[in-house]
């Protein structure tokens, strides 16, 4: 493996998850968050996710990757469709399933997860457009920075055996959500799983970027009122 992309290994393996953690914990400290800490939040995640994506991509050309071999492109398109479309109606289907039961089970609101949530998800319009912005981002760099060339890298180091790339991709996006708690790491596996499996079967990362977005979205604008919901019923019973 190239030292400039065992440098990119190392800075997700370790920076990323260890910087989200702190930034997180300092969250939580704090009894809640202002509609200009949730803008900052959404604008710096943004220009760190496009800025990562550069450097990437500036250090794949330079040993000729192509960015065919990373995802882009619209091979297959009567499979990339398809498989586009009942991949995000299951992972939709999946996450209204799960923001219905959190909007009536107080534990599972009270999570670390949820609390998180609950700070840092849109509360008005404007916050609104810039979180829609920032999914949009999240979802085509986390798609093209682990489906497409983490992905690529295990593949090509373990000699083309595709379920190394899986696997590998999938662990190391479950690195970088490790903010997310326990529960949050192994569902974001889980998921980086079935993600990765989609890239290798179709060729590109529109299958999963697709589900990546309309998820992301879905909850961020769901999920705080689910949250209060629950919130409200446990202070109903008290």
């Amino acid at each position: 493996m190239p030292w400039d992309f065992v440098l990119i290994l190392l800075f997700f393996a370790i920076a990323v998850p260890l910087l989200g953690r702190r930034r997180i914990r300092r969250l939580l400290a704090s009894p809640e968050t202002t509609k200009q800490d949730r803008l900052a939040l959404y604008a710096s995640t943004i220009v760190f996710q496009w800025v990562a994506v550069a450097i990437i991509l500036w250090r794949a050309r330079t040993h000729n990757i192509s960015l065919a071999e990373l995802g882009v492109n619209f091979s297959s398109p009567i499979l990339t469709v398809g498989v586009a479309v009942s991949l995000t109606a299951l992972v939709l289907g999946n996450q209204i399933v799960a923001l219905k039961r959190l909007s009536i089970d107080v534990h599972e609101a009270q999570g670390q997860l949820q609390q998180v949530a609950i700070r840092i998800f849109p509360q008005e319009a404007t916050e609104r457009i810039a979180f829609s912005l920032l999914v949009l981002t999240v979802a085509i760099c986390e798609e093209f920075i682990f489906r497409g060339f983490f992905q690529r890298v295990f593949t090509t180091w373990a000699g083309n055996v595709a379920i190394v790339g899986i696997i590998g991709s999938a662990a190391l996006f479950a690195i970088s959500h490790l903010y997310q708690g326990r529960k949050g790491v192994i569902v974001t596996f889980v998921v980086g799983i079935l993600f990765s499996a989609i890239r290798a079967w179709t060729g590109n990362l529109i299958p999963s970027g697709t589900a990546h977005f309309c998820a992301d979205l879905i909850v961020g604008l769901m999920a705080p009122a689910s949250i209060r919901a629950a919130a409200g019923q446990a202070k109903a019973s008290e």
